[in-house]
This record gives structure tokens, sequence and C-alpha cells, in this order.
């Protein structure tokens, strides 16, 4: 970790474009009976019965990760779940992706086998076929862009705008990992930086690192839902925090909402590991974003199937836009909730 793996070096010049791109379709076929042609003509050719999801993320080197401790690998799959993800959050299931990259001559063939070898693992493990892209040069280093297609009957969609008065708010698994995750890897990077020949122990973080470089999307929660005969009123994945996804579904809804402090999931690792970089608990939950997890509304009269479920934890409730957006302690107190969570438009550092 934190130096470039040492791959053999053929250099990408030697395949050329279209080389390359037969390179890669060997490592994929087609499984999705929507999927009538993939890689290798001028379109790919979907037919979809029902309606259309579409998802597009784009990960640029520097902005969105760092290779000195992001296996290639581990990226090519996050590069994929981050898309799938949003897919989930439209209670759809998704079926199909595009990837397209843009690469520097730093690399080499075997190091962007490494990072569709990610890419491959995680359309096996979610049932998506890869069937189009593109690739092309870049001249400050990896930049990746996957588009997700998926399906959902009309009335099983879940939209960001339907949350009412009264519904509860709920989510699944837990929050902050993958921040804290984030703030693990940073410190040793430092580390390294000063001492090139220390070698981090990372075993008392492996949950949050790994919620970090390697997350899961969501698809067990769609398979709850669905068993349950739950279509969310609202829907959102956690990719910028807690906080900013629910004022997002708050202002597209019209409504307000109002979570208790107690009822944020929070792994016990992770409440280690804010405790030992002296960083709140409930601040990490709220606005570190990147945790992939699943936000949602439901009527009330979900409470009892989905009350103290594994698998995800009610936190609030709806109300009247009037009452504002507000976190309330443990002792009673409402704080007002505010998006701190990642903004993209913003300077990064």
């Amino acid at each position: 970790m934190f130096e470039e793996k040492d791959f053999e070096k053929t250099p990408l010049s030697s395949m050329g474009e279209f080389g390359l791109i037969e390179h890669i379709k060997k490592q994929f076929a087609l499984d999705q009976t929507s999927s009538i042609i993939g890689i290798g003509d001028d379109a790919a050719i979907i037919s979809h019965a029902d309606n259309t999801v579409v998802s597009t993320d784009l990960l640029i080197e520097g902005i969105h990760f760092d290779l000195s401790y992001m296996p290639l690998k581990h990226l090519g799959y996050k590069a994929v779940i981050v898309n799938l993800s949003d897919v989930f959050a439209m209670n759809a299931i998704p079926t199909q992706i595009t990837v397209s990259i843009a690469i520097s001559n730093r690399f080499s063939l075997e190091a962007i086998d490494e990072l569709y070898k990610g890419i491959a693992l995680a359309c096996k493990r979610y049932k998506v076929d890869l069937v189009g892209g593109d690739t092309t040069s870049s001249k400050t280093g990896l930049i990746i862009s996957v588009t997700a297609l998926g399906t959902a009957k009309t009335e099983k969609l879940s939209y960001r705008s339907g949350a009412k008065e009264n519904d509860l708010i709920v989510v699944s698994g837990d929050l902050g990992g993958a921040y804290m995750g984030l703030q693990v890897l940073e410190r040793e990077k430092a580390v390294y930086k000063v001492n090139p020949n220390s070698q981090p122990d990372l075993s008392t973080y492996a949950y949050s690192v790994e919620r970090q470089l390697k997350p899961e999307a969501r698809a067990d929660i769609i398979d709850l839902l669905d068993s349950s005969n739950i279509v969310p009123t609202s829907m959102i994945d956690v990719s910028d925090g807690l906080s900013s996804e629910l004022l997002h579904l708050a202002k597209s809804s019209g409504v307000s909402c109002q979570i208790y402090e107690d009822k944020i999931p929070i792994d016990p690792e992770v409440l280690q590991i804010c405790k030992e970089f002296s960083i709140n608990n409930t601040t990490a939950a709220l606005n570190g974003g990147e945790d992939y997890e699943l936000l949602f509304t439901v009527d009330q009269k979900h409470y009892d199937a989905l009350k103290n479920h594994p698998l995800v934890t009610v936190i609030g409730h709806i109300s009247e836009v009037a009452k504002g957006n507000n976190l309330i302690t443990g002792l009673g107190q409402q704080i007002e909730l505010t998006a701190q969570g990642w903004n993209s438009l913003l300077e990064q550092d």
C-alpha cells in the first residue's frame, strides 16, 4: 500500500484503441436477456419491457480517488457500485453498464486489466452486463465514467419527491464507516511520506477501510422491500452524507424531517475510530458520505415489518415543512440540520 503495484509493463500504445477494446471484450459475456448487442458494434442494443432507469457518475483521479492507497481492482469495483446504488435508489434493478476511461501513458495494459477485473467482479456479483463504453488518452491521470441502466415497473419506482407528513424515515446498514476509513488511510499515507519503510497495520480498521475502498450497493434492501410489499414513498442513496440526503428528500417533497441522534446506526469500530481521531461520531455519520446506504421513507403502516429488522433502522419521521429539518438529541434538544457533506463543485484541496 502507498506505492504503485509492480505490474508488468506492456505499453497501451502497443495495443491501439481497437486492440484494447478487443482485449477488454474477452473478459465480458452477456447474461441479461435484455442485452441484445454489447461491445463490438457502433452501439449497444437493449430491450427492456418496463421503464428504463439511467444513471451516470464520473470519477477523476485526485478528486474522487487516490491511487496511492486505492488498488485498481477495488477502484473498478467501486466505480460500478456507485452507479448501481443510484439505480437501487429508484427501487429499480440494474441490468447493464457502460464504462468509459481516459488513461495517461503511465498506465500499462496490466494495470488496466486490474481495473477491469474489479469491474468484472461487480458485474458478476450484481448480475449486470457491460455492453459498451469508450477509451481515450488523458494528460492528467485516470478518469472513469460509468453509466448504469436498470428496469422497474411504474408502480415500483421511488423518487425523491414522494415523502409525506408522518412517514417514517428509514436507513439501511450503518453510517460514517467510509468517512472514517478515509481518515485512517489519509493518516497512514502521511506517515508513509515521512517514513517510506513503514507498513501500516490496518487490521483494527478493516471494516471502515473496506467501506471506503470497496463499498457494496444495497440490492438486499430492494429484495426486502419487494418481499414485504413495501414501495417507499421516497428514496435516495447516501453518497454525499446523511444530512445532505435528508435535505434533498425534504426539499423535493415539500416537507421537513425530524431524526433522532440516538437512532442513527453506527458500527462499534467506527465509534472507536472517531474516539481515536477526536471526531464526533454523529458528525461523521451525518456528513461523511460514501456509505452508499439507502435512505427512504415509508407509510407508518409498515412500521411492524421494519422495526428491529437487522438490515434497516427507523431513525425519524416526516413533518410539515414549517417545522424545519432537525436532529433531536438524547436530551431532546433540536439542532437544525445543515448540508455539510461532499460537494463536487467546491474546490478540492
